[in-house]
C-alpha cells in the first residue's frame, strides 16, 4: 500500500465526485453488508501506472459560510488539505472563475502543498481558450478535463502522481509495526504511554491532544516493535460528521504503514458506527485487526460481564466477527502487554501457509457437501484450490465458470477456511480463476 494521499477539493457542483469516481473506476456509491456502514464513499485506494495512492473526496468547500452543514464540509476539506501530499483543486470551466474559487486558492497557497489546478467540464479543444482566466489563481498551469467523459484524466493523473515513486509502496522495515487507531478520546495515547512506560504523548480528556501520528519503539523481550499513535482532533468540531471524517482520514496513513491495526474502543460507549467505519477501513486495506476495549476499569462487572459484552460486540461486527477482542485498562495497565502477545499471534496468522493437499482435502469435502449453484442453471465445478500468497492470505480456486461464483458462496468458502484454519483477525482474499 502507498503512503501517498491525494485530496479533491473545490466549491460545490464543480464535478469533484464525478472525478473521484472516474479515478477509482466506480460509477455508483459502494454498498457494504455491514449494518450501519453503508454510505457514499469519501475515500478509496487508486492506482495509476503502477503507483498506488489513497484518494479523498470532500464536499463543496464554502470558505466563509456560517451554515452548519457547510461548516462541516469546510472542516472536512481543511482536514483533507492538511493531510494530503497532493491537492486536486477542481474548478468549473462552464461557470468560469468565481470569487469562491479565489478564496479557496488563497487557502491552498498558504497550505504549501503541491496543488494541481483542474478545470473541469472542458469536453473539447474548442473550449480550452476559456482556461486563460484561471491563471489568475496563481496555482500554475490549469489542466483542462472532463470527468464525465474521461477527457484528459490520464494526463491529469500523470501530473498528480509525477512525484510518486513506485518503490514507495514496498515496505523494507522488517520490524513488526502496530498502528494504534480509533476515534478521539478512547485512550490511544494512554495505551502507547502505558506500553512504553513513559509519558511520551500528552494525555488529557480533551479530544484532539495528539496532532500527528508519532512513531515509537517498544522494546519487547529483545524485539523492537514500532508503535504508531494516530491523531485525534485538532479542535472540537461543530458537527459530528466532521469528527468521523477526521479520525478516519487521519487513520488512513497509519493503517497503510502497519502490519496489524489495533482498534481502540471505549468500554462505556461500546462499538459505535464510527468504530465500525475505522475497522472497515483497515480490513479494506487488507490489514490484520485486533480490537481493544479500553477503560475496562470503569465498568461495573461480575463474572459474566466480559462474556456478555463480547457476545454483543461480536453481534455488531457481523461479517468481521473473526476479529479478536481484548478488554484492557490503559490507566491501570491491566492486560496491556497481552495486547502485544495477541498482535504477535495475529501477525503469525497472516503469514501462515496452508498446504495445497490439506486445502483440497478439507475444502474439497465442503464443496462436495454444498456445491456452488448458478442462477443460469449451468453446472459449476471447482477443480482445486491453492494458497498463492500470505499477508494477507490469498486463496485461488480453479473452476470452469469463475464468473458465476456469487457472493454468498464466497462467504461460505471463507467461513469454511476460517473454520479449518482460523486466520483470526486476518482478512482472507478469495480469487476464482479458470481451470485452463
Amino acid at each position: 500500500m502507498s503512503r501517498w494521499l491525494v485530496a479533491i477539493v473545490g466549491r460545490p457542483n464543480v464535478g469533484k465526485s464525478t472525478l473521484f469516481n472516474r479515478i477509482i473506476g466506480q460509477r455508483d456509491a459502494i454498498v457494504h453488508d455491514l449494518p450501519g456502514v453503508t454510505r457514499d464513499r469519501h475515500y478509496a485506494e487508486a492506482d495509476w501506472a503502477g503507483k498506488t495512492f489513497s484518494i479523498v473526496d470532500t464536499g463543496g468547500y464554502v470558505p466563509a459560510s456560517e451554515d452548519v452543514i457547510e461548516i462541516a464540509i469546510r472542516e472536512q476539506a481543511e482536514v483533507a488539505i492538511n493531510e494530503a501530499d497532493v491537492v486536486m483543486f477542481v474548478v468549473d470551466g462552464e461557470a468560469g472563475l468565481l470569487p469562491t474559487d479565489i478564496e479557496i486558492a488563497e487557502i491552498l497557497r498558504k497550505a504549501e502543498k503541491k496543488v494541481v489546478l483542474i478545470v473541469n467540464k472542458i469536453d473539447s479543444e474548442k473550449r480550452e481558450p476559456s482556461l486563460g482566466e484561471f491563471y489568475k489563481l496563481g496555482l500554475g498551469e490549469p489542466i483542462p478535463t472532463s470527468a464525465l467523459v474521461g477527457r484528459k484524466v490520464g494526463d491529469l493523473l500523470d501530473v498528480v502522481t509525477g512525484d510518486f515513486n513506485v518503490s514507495e509502496t514496498q515496505e523494507s522495515d522488517p520490524r513488526l509495526k502496530i498502528a494504534i487507531i480509533g476515534k478521539p478520546n478512547v485512550g490511544k495515547s494512554s495505551l502507547v504511554n502505558a506500553l512504553l512506560q513513559e509519558e511520551r504523548n500528552i494525555v488529557t480528556d480533551m479530544p484532539g491532544t495528539t496532532r500527528d501520528p508519532i512513531d515509537a519503539i517498544l522494546k519487547y523481550y529483545g524485539e523492537e516493535i514500532v508503535l504508531v499513535d494516530t491523531a485525534g482532533l485538532r479542535r472540537k468540531s461543530k458537527v459530528k460528521e466532521s469528527i468521523e471524517f477526521f479520525s478516519t482520514v487521519r487513520a488512513l496513513k497509519s493503517i497503510e504503514r502497519c502490519d496489524v491495526a489495533v482498534v481502540v474502543i471505549d468500554a462505556q460507549q461500546g462499538l459505535e458506527h464510527q468504530d465500525l467505519r475505522i475497522i472497515e477501513t483497515a480490513i479494506e486495506r487488507k490489514r490484520a485487526v485486533v480490537i481493544v476495549v479500553n477503560k475496562w476499569d470503569l465498568i461495573e462487572k461480575d463474572e459474566t460481564t466480559a462474556k456478555t459484552l463480547e457476545k454483543a460486540l461480536k453481534g455488531k461486527l457481523r461479517i468481521y466477527d473473526f476479529i479478536p477482542l481484548m478488554f484492557i485498562s490503559a490507566l491501570t495497565k491491566q492486560r496491556i502487554y497481552k495486547v502485544v502477545e495477541l498482535v504477535k499471534k495475529v501477525d503469525i496468522e497472516q503469514n501462515k501457509r496452508v498446504s495445497t493437499s490439506e486445502l483440497n482435502d478439507l475444502l474439497g469435502a465442503d464443496i462436495k457437501a454444498f456445491p456452488p449453484r448458478s442462477r443460469s442453471g449451468k453446472e459449476i465445478k471447482v477443480n482445486y484450490v491453492t494458497q498463492v500468497n500470505s499477508k494477507p492470505p490469498v486463496f485461488a480456486f480453479f473452476c470452469n465458470e469463475p464468473k458465476l461464483i456469487d457472493d454468498n458462496y464466497r462467504r461460505y468458502l471463507e467461513n469454511k477456511i476460517r473454520e479449518h484454519f482460523r486466520f483470526d483477525g486476518v482478512p482472507v482474499v478469495l480469487s476464482f480463476k479458470s481451470k485452463n
